[in-house]
């Protein structure tokens, strides 16, 4: 028995109130579809937004690879060992630097270069060059000492004429070398004539000029002299710091050796700067980069977003009269709702697709032109089709929800 009035088929009823899938896809294609200009129009928001977003990562990754990848050597090899500053405290003897401390650290397996480095208080005298000793002005330059070593710890490159080696270190031999800024302001640019300067009153010879150094740049704005002259001439007690050259890789081992390899008794008493492990330096470099090229992504994709509004709320006031016929025919609001929503999650899902292909091809072209390796997360290109279409979803609420509140009679009305 079944009751009066009631449906023989229950649940069959209940179905009719529900859009099967294949039309509602049905219909949300042909509502895109119907207009292609504007879908073009529409998709083109997201495609730039998720273009812009893959290609910035991409090459955001890219290029922290490339930056580590050619991490400057020099730095990473570079290690320098100074005298821990005690501020002054009374009661406290001042640390020095053996003047063999080089010869020390060269005994450690993985260092290729070592040499000693100070910077010299020469009160108020000047430099000048030798045909400025009548009446020339002198220039106010840095004088440095230096050892033998210390030019190759430093890599540095001679422009011309030569480096001052052991012997003159151990005679204490009136000679300098110029580094290049040095050399140009005071007019010297060659040392076949054996040119000479003074500092003050006296004389040195300069037997060559640097054409550049990595890792101590004041080097090229100074006058350089042996350590020996340096003693002679300015009471030099002991060197500021040792530059050391590593292999590579071997920089964290030796910034640990170094100083019991100086100071065996107190190796606590110097300071060891050494470079970071590259590691920290890629992560620090990706994360840096990682969050500008998304912040600039995000930008970008709420630009397309907000297009994907914009056209879909406009579709939805010249679709005003198809939307009450379908009312008046049955469908309920969330029918309605459903369709523009699905349409919108249609349109952000091809601008993704499309957006990661250029995204992917721009990261790729880049790094082609710049000789550089392509970086780029797999889980952003297969993802990035999908975050076009929860951006159309979530640009398409409104515009849904605008549609569905359209009543039939107010809709037919205006036709």
């Amino acid at each position: 028995m079944r009751r009066a009035g009631s449906s023989p088929h229950p649940t069959r009823s209940r179905l009719r109130s529900r859009p099967a899938v294949r039309d509602l896809l049905d219909e949300a294609l042909a509502g895109v579809a119907a207009r292609p200009t504007r879908l073009i129009l529409t998709t083109l928001g997201t495609v730039l937004g998720i273009a812009a977003l893959v290609g910035t990562v991409g090459l955001g990754q890219t290029a922290a690879g490339q930056i580590t990848q050619r991490f400057d050597l020099a730095a990473a090899t570079r290690i320098v060992v100074q005298p821990e500053d005690k501020g002054g405290q009374e009661g406290e003897a001042a640390t020095q630097l053996p003047w063999d401390a080089p010869e020390r650290i060269q005994r450690l397996n993985g260092v290729d270069a070592a040499g000693t480095v100070s910077n010299l208080d020469i009160g108020d005298d000047l430099v000048r060059n030798v045909a400025g000793v009548n009446g020339g002005e002198g220039k106010a330059l840095q004088v440095m000492a230096a050892s033998a070593g210390l030019f190759d710890a430093v890599r540095g490159v001679l422009g011309t004429g030569r480096f001052f080696d052991a012997g003159h270190d151990q005679r204490g031999d009136k000679v300098v070398v110029l580094g290049k800024h040095a050399a140009e302001r005071l007019g010297i640019n060659r040392v076949d004539a054996q040119p000479a300067v003074f500092i003050g009153d006296e004389p040195y010879t300069v037997i060559g000029i640097l054409e550049s150094v990595t890792g101590r740049a004041e080097l090229n704005d100074a006058v350089i002299m042996p350590n020996g002259t340096a003693k002679t001439a300015y009471d030099l007690e002991s060197p500021d710091a040792v530059e050391i050259r590593t292999q590579v890789g071997a920089a964290q081992l030796i910034a640990g050796q170094a100083p019991i390899a100086i100071q065996p008794n107190d190796p606590s008493t110097l300071k060891v700067d050494a470079p970071p492990k590259q590691g920290a330096v890629r992560k620090g470099v990706e994360s840096d980069l990682n969050a500008l090229f998304l912040l600039l992504g995000a930008v970008a994709l709420l630009v397309g977003g907000l297009g994907i509004a914009n056209v879909t709320l406009l579709s939805v006031l010249e679709r005003i009269s198809e939307i009450g016929l379908r009312r008046a025919l049955g469908a309920a609001r969330r029918h309605v709702a459903i369709q523009f929503l699905v349409e919108s999650v249609i349109v952000g899902f091809l601008g993704g697709l499309l957006g990661t292909a250029v995204g992917v091809l721009l990261t790729v072209g880049v790094s082609w032109v710049r000789d550089w390796t392509p970086i780029l997360d797999n889980r952003l290109a297969f993802g990035s089709p999908l975050l076009g279409a929860f951006i159309g979803l979530v640009a398409g609420t409104y515009p849904a929800w605008k549609a569905s509140a359209i009543q039939p009679i107010t809709a037919l009305r205006g036709t």
